[in-house]
């Protein structure tokens, strides 16, 4: 899967990935739900790190169609919550 962070590039993302992503992407839905600001930026960096460290950084002239598109790091929690489906940020 090609994953876009918000102004940072694209990664491909194997499938068995998705299992420690949506731990994260669980909490921080948990957070959001809860007002916990820290715990949110906390766990906004660690989904995002996850990401760089799983993912393989696709070249910066490649123009892949991203299936999923993250927030940028210094996304506030009102703009990440405009962003969530039903699954929170990562499907499934």
């Amino acid at each position: 899967m090609i994953v876009r962070i918000m102004g940072e590039g694209q990664v491909k993302l194997d499938d068995d990935h998705f299992t420690e992503l949506n731990k994260l992407d669980d909490e921080l839905l948990r957070e959001m739900e809860s007002g916990d600001e820290q715990g949110f930026r906390r766990t906004l960096n660690a989904l995002l790190d996850a990401v760089r460290r799983l993912g393989t950084p696709l070249p910066d002239d490649a123009l892949e169609p991203s299936q999923l598109i993250l927030p940028s790091p210094d996304a506030t929690l009102a703009e990440v919550r405009d962003m969530l489906n039903d699954d929170g940020l990562i499907p499934g």
